[in-house]
């Protein structure tokens, strides 16, 4: 794997109709997302939200959606920022660099695999690449639990 990519697979136990559906569907991804959208997702566009996490509430969620190619893959690519905390984070993402986030579904004998990939790192700043890196591989190893959760409660 390279240094600048995360990946991480599950094995969802529903079909790949649902898990698109939790994926694409703006109002299910913000429940599993912890982040409170403001309309549905649409290629070319820029989704807006605010993060609903207990101690990230401060924090905009923002993406730009580049690919729905439907029950196989959903992408965008979203801004990645030197600082959360609410004394030095800002919501101007305007020059802040960009990772692309893909899900990929495949359908398995017992449900789906899903698949994210977030790449791009290499256009994070050295100073504080590794950093956004492993924040992200600890965020993407929770939304996989988040989402198998969510499919679990509701099916």
């Amino acid at each position: 794997m390279k240094k600048d990519t995360i990946v991480k697979n599950i094995e969802l136990k529903a079909p790949v109709e649902r898990v698109w559906r939790a994926l694409t569907d703006w109002r299910e991804f913000g429940v599993w997302f912890h982040a409170k959208l403001e309309g549905p997702f649409t290629v070319g566009q820029v989704s807006r939200g605010q993060i609903t996490h207990s101690g990230y509430e401060h924090i905009v969620w923002e993406a730009l959606i580049e690919k729905m190619e439907p029950q196989r893959l959903f992408s965008f690519t979203w801004a990645q920022i030197e600082f959360h905390d609410k004394e030095r984070y800002s919501p101007d993402y305007s020059h802040a660099p960009r990772t692309l986030v893909e899900f990929r579904l495949e359908k398995t004998g017992s449900g789906t695999r899903l698949t994210v990939t977030e790449s791009g790192f290499e256009r994070v700043p050295a100073a504080w690449r590794e950093k956004a890196r492993d924040g992200n591989e600890g965020g993407w190893a929770q939304q996989m639990k988040n989402i198998e959760g969510y499919l679990a409660e509701r099916d």
